[in-house]
């Protein structure tokens, strides 16, 4: 076989990618095979295992490319930054409509991608932890970095504007989480039933905004 450069492996690697996408957003990633992405590249069975050793690989390289198409970093800063402390409750609101934009945007093929992922974490875990540990800290789910850097945000704005909340930030946090996959799920149910009583009914951003005045009433802890 002759030589080929960096730029082709790295074609074919992107194709392979992006039909597992494909694959990934029709069935759940617990019942998808190697067999199925191979038939959606159209590739033969020896060809594809010359860029990818097994699925787990596949998908790992999938996850990377989404979270990195996919970043907040920025936005999230200058948030952050422009608020401070002293306007935090303006901050609350800020960071979940950016979560409602980004849901949003990305679509609900990819947000069901999500969805059909936490299903691999519950039906086998170790799997889901052996993917997950070999991402950089920069190819790491947006939505870890914002929990991260709302921990510290949160922290300071307790400590600085002397709130008594009613739950520990890091109950508050789980919250959020908790949240965020409700409103990710019903979004994409209500994409998907194409009925009267189910279509269009999740609002991303009345959701967020609904969310955004729960976490300042436990934040400020006044008016709990």
């Amino acid at each position: 076989m002759p030589r080929v450069n960096d730029e082709y492996i790295e074609k074919k690697r992107n194709e392979i990618i992006d039909a597992a996408y494909r694959v990934c957003v029709r069935k759940p990633i617990t019942s998808v095979e190697m067999k199925d992405v191979i038939a959606e590249t159209g590739f033969s069975h020896g060809a594809i295992y010359r860029y990818y050793k097994d699925l787990d690989e596949v998908l790992h390289d999938l996850i990377k490319k989404i979270n990195s198409e996919n970043r907040i970093d920025d936005r999230l800063k200058m948030i952050l930054d422009h608020a401070g402390t002293k306007e935090w409750k303006r901050a609350i609101h800020e960071i979940c409509d950016l979560l409602a934009d980004q849901m949003e945007s990305v679509g609900t093929d990819l947000l069901k991608l999500s969805i059909y992922s936490d299903m691999l974490a519950m039906s086998d875990p170790k799997r889901a932890v052996n993917i997950a540990e070999k991402l950089g800290n920069d190819e790491q789910s947006p939505l870890l970095y914002l929990f991260s850097t709302m921990t510290e945000y949160l922290s300071s704005v307790v400590e600085e504007r002397s709130l008594k909340p009613s739950k520990t930030i890091d109950e508050i946090l789980q919250f959020i989480t908790a949240s965020y996959h409700g409103i990710q799920t019903g979004y994409v149910l209500s994409d998907c039933f194409k009925v009267e009583q189910v279509q269009g009914r999740y609002k991303p951003k009345e959701m967020f905004s609904c969310l955004a005045e729960s976490v300042i009433v436990m934040l400020d802890g006044r008016d709990s």
